[in-house]
């Protein structure tokens, strides 16, 4: 699909968790991603990143600047962070509005990854009462008829090689089209399938023994765990190199890859059946 990719990374209302997931990955670790071929042939170039770049100011933002322009349809937009919209000085970049630079931007953009679930689904930022108007990617172009594709790779933070594999995807079988994705936006592939399918607690579930109270051997289900509605491929990666994850840590999942988080799985240790859509 591509020979260099320029990646420009902009970031919205967030936390920068995700760029800080991304800085931790093993292999391929961020120098890797930046120096060397991903697939033979073809590489990424950062163009702009405000947390790890050099430069700041007016310098960063002539950077931003002609990027639409300089390199139109040869630069893949990663989004952190959601995008405010109930008032301009929610977020800004230089003298325009988190929203009014995000549009320029997307315009010219070959697609967007929707890095993080903020970025993907509004996430945190857009949680009720959502007073910043804070929106997903692709919620946002469709209210403004943005037609660039968005690829969402959710999580609070996402695993570094979710970000990756998306990437490669990109760069190997160009943008994923029909059954590639999921009908949140993922590529089914790197969401594979549910937690609770390759939970090691599995087998608790299916026998009935629930822990109650935190610290206790068991499914986790009774404690709040999400996993049996969250799509994520969290058992498989791990965390920190492969350490440890929520669930092997005696935390339940709190479905952060999922469309409707923080509102829905919350209160994060009450039970999924007790909760109610929308409460």
């Amino acid at each position: 699909m591509y020979g260099t990719l320029g990646v420009v990374w902009f970031q919205a209302a967030g936390c920068t968790g995700c760029s800080i997931s991304l800085l931790n990955a093993d292999y391929p670790g961020v120098k890797n991603l930046l120096l060397d071929e991903i697939v033979p042939g073809k590489t990424l170039a950062l163009r702009f990143h405000l947390t790890i770049m050099g430069p700041t100011g007016q310098p960063a933002l002539a950077v931003l600047e002609r990027i639409p322009e300089g390199e139109a349809e040869n630069y893949l937009l990663v989004v952190e962070g959601a995008i405010p919209t109930a008032h301009a000085n929610f977020g800004r970049i230089g003298e325009l509005s988190m929203a009014e630079r995000f549009s320029i931007l997307v315009e010219k953009a070959a697609a967007v990854v929707a890095l993080g679930t903020c970025a993907a689904y509004g996430g945190i930022p857009a949680a009720s009462p959502n007073p910043t108007g804070a929106m997903g990617v692709k919620a946002f172009l469709a209210q403004n008829g943005g037609n660039t594709p968005v690829i969402n790779v959710p999580g609070c933070p996402p695993h570094p090689r979710w970000f990756v594999e998306t990437v490669v995807h990109l760069l190997t079988q160009g943008l994923p089209e029909g059954k590639e994705l999921d009908d949140v936006g993922r590529i089914r592939s790197v969401y594979p399938g549910l937690i609770h399918e390759n939970c090691p607690r599995r087998a608790d579930f299916d026998v009935g023994r629930f822990a109650r109270t935190f610290g206790e051997e068991g499914c986790l289900y009774e404690l709040g765990c999400k996993g049996p509605y969250t799509e994520a491929n969290c058992p498989y990666h791990a965390w920190n190199s492969g350490v440890n994850w929520c669930i092997k840590a005696g935390h339940p999942c709190i479905g952060c890859t999922e469309p409707e988080f923080p509102d829905f799985p919350s209160p994060l240790f009450r039970k999924a059946t007790e909760l109610r859509r929308g409460k």
